[in-house]
């Protein structure tokens, strides 16, 4: 398959794909323990209290290296973890929704990837659709919080499996976003910050792409560079 830039405006024999199908956490939303400093200024934390880097720096994190195999704890385990470390540490209890909340409600513009927001607008532009598959959205931001982050106003689909509880990378998870993007699973590129989810898609019979959080402009790059649009810096909206 070729990935080389092709023109802005081509009908769909000439896309390398008819969607971009990306993760949300990670991918397009920053990482929390990018957001380590904001926890310890809101918690009254010193700062670097907060020192395992997760995606980062995973020899960091054992935590995280354990999630990441999938040797037993899953995402949501991860974080109901560092949640409730993150409350010991300013002395306050702190559940999963409330870490949550604390970074990411309100939903401001520094949340969200510039990269995100630039490629996602060049593949539309393309005439290729742009979907999203996501985990824990509802789960971990409740219901309502996406109707409040511009970004998500941009693609065509969120898939939210909060809402069946059939969670990535479970085959039924990745059908389930194909019935509803009505396209073949060639026909799709999928993007994802963990391996495990990866595997799954292309298991699924989709290409798919791993997206390193400790270099995410890079990554940000070769996505536009494997939908065609990759002209330019990723970074230019």
């Amino acid at each position: 398959m070729n990935l080389h830039n092709h023109p802005a405006m081509r009908d769909s024999r000439d896309r390398p794909f008819d969607v971009v199908l990306l993760d949300f956490g990670g991918v397009c939303l920053v990482n929390p323990v990018e957001l380590h400093h904001r926890a310890e200024e809101l918690l009254g934390l010193e700062p670097g209290t907060l020192d395992w880097l997760g995606p980062l720096d995973p020899a960091t994190d054992p935590p995280w290296r354990e999630m990441t195999t999938g040797n037993g704890l899953s995402e949501r385990d991860y974080w109901h973890l560092r949640a409730a470390e993150v409350g010991a540490a300013a002395g306050r209890d702190l559940s999963l929704t409330d870490y949550m909340t604390l970074l990411y409600d309100p939903p401001t513009p520094d949340i969200i990837r510039p990269e995100a927001t630039a490629v996602t607008k060049r593949v539309l532009a393309s005439g290729c659709g742009v979907s999203v598959l996501t985990n824990d959205m509802s789960a971990f931001h409740g219901a309502a919080w996406a109707e409040r982050v511009p970004f998500l106003t941009l693609v065509d689909h969120v898939v939210d499996c909060s809402d069946t509880d059939i969670l990535k990378p479970d085959p039924c998870a990745y059908r389930r976003a194909l019935d509803i993007l009505a396209v073949a699973p060639d026909r799709v590129l999928f993007v994802d910050d963990q391996p495990g989810n990866v595997t799954g898609a292309i298991d699924a019979g989709m290409e798919a792409m791993w997206f390193d959080i400790a270099h995410a402009t890079e990554s940000w790059a070769a996505i536009a560079d494997a939908a065609g649009v990759g002209v330019g810096d990723a970074g230019e909206t």
